[in-house]
């Protein structure tokens, strides 16, 4: 595999698919593999009255899939303490304060941004290249999602570079802050993308999401049937399959996060025919999704292409300047059925 320096995105391997499981595990709570489930199980031996004990009170359960959890926390700890990881936890400190400046921009209504060509006069090379080899990509409209209690400013960055790349259409969407219900989100997601469908004209989209973001867009697209909508779906550290930094949320959006939750094992269930295609950007130094790389999404259903980058924070996703390189290279070079319009560029693969 090869090796990116800070901050740079590490490409997958060369392979077109990844193994699949055998047979799916016919409970949905066991849908996911134990590894991925620290938090909860039931074994042999328990009282039969306490469902999902806590495997933190029982040292016998350490000798089953936490023993794997406790290998990925250890390295996820030394990534922090490498040269690379204390460099990001300093960028990462850069980008709060300067986010903490610009939040209250965010609570501002957003100005439209629709657009009308009638000649190519106004744009600059870069700009003018895309709308050029591929009118469409430039044209399609790409639809931002902000993450937990944030707002449009996380993607300031990114929606510069976008334009500034060639996309005309990028769009960035505010969500209550006091979000409590991802369920609830994706069905108000839904919403929104057939008001952006219907001022636009176009009948798909791509999607940006940033952690919480990524996670409400990808239950529209996987449950409420957003694949017919989302071309796209790029997702910037988010907790495909929990995180255990969500024990630390006492409201049940902090009960939906967790790796054993309800939430999970209905996303992990079969999603047959899913056209919507994901590529997902995560961190060895993320400081909210832990285990770290349960922010890479496995699901044997869904077209997928999975990216770790190094030292990046998760606030500085969105604003990395490797990452968002590479988000203008996804969308600009896919065609409207999901190929690479350059081979090699973008491989998407079944996870």
């Amino acid at each position: 595999m090869a090796t990116e320096p800070a901050g740079g995105v590490e490409q997958p391997p060369n392979t077109s698919t990844s193994p699949l499981p055998a047979h799916r595990p016919a409970s949905r709570r066991s849908a996911l593999p134990t590894s991925l489930r620290p938090g909860f199980a039931r074994f042999p031996g328990l009282p039969t009255s306490v469902p999902n004990f806590p495997t933190a009170l029982h040292p016998v359960l350490l000798r089953d899939g936490t023993r794997n959890l406790a290998v990925r926390l250890s390295r996820d700890v030394r990534a922090l303490a490498t040269p690379g990881g204390i460099r990001g936890t300093v960028v990462e400190t850069a980008w709060v304060a300067a986010h903490l400046v610009l939040y209250p921009l965010g609570l501002l209504r957003e100005r439209s941004q629709d657009v009308e060509r009638y000649g190519y006069h106004d744009l600059t090379l870069r700009q003018r290249s895309l709308v050029v080899t591929n009118a469409e990509a430039a044209s399609t409209p790409i639809l931002l999602i902000h993450g937990m209690i944030d707002n449009r400013t996380i993607f300031t960055v990114l929606t510069r570079r976008l334009r500034a790349r060639g996309f005309e259409r990028v769009v960035t969407l505010n969500y209550s802050p006091v979000t409590n219900d991802i369920r609830v989100a994706a069905e108000d997601l839904s919403a929104q993308v057939e008001a952006l469908v219907a001022r636009t004209g176009y009948e798909r989209i791509h999607v940006v999401g940033h952690s919480l973001g990524g996670l409400i867009a990808r239950y529209y697209v996987q449950r409420l049937g957003g694949d017919a909508r989302v071309h796209t779906l790029v997702t910037l550290g988010t907790p495909h399959h929990g995180t255990l930094a969500a024990h630390l949320v006492p409201f049940q959006l902090g009960r939906q996060l967790r790796p054993s939750s309800d939430l999970f094992a209905e996303l992990d269930e079969p999603a047959p025919g899913c056209r919507t295609r994901v590529v997902a950007f995560w961190s060895d130094v993320d400081q909210l999704v832990v285990p770290h790389d349960n922010a890479r999404l496995r699901h044997p259903d869904l077209t997928t292409d999975s990216h770790r980058v190094r030292g990046v924070g998760h606030l500085s996703l969105p604003n990395n300047t490797a990452i968002v390189q590479k988000v203008t290279q996804v969308l600009g070079e896919l065609n409207s059925d999901g190929s690479s319009l350059s081979a090699g560029v973008v491989p998407l693969r079944r996870s």
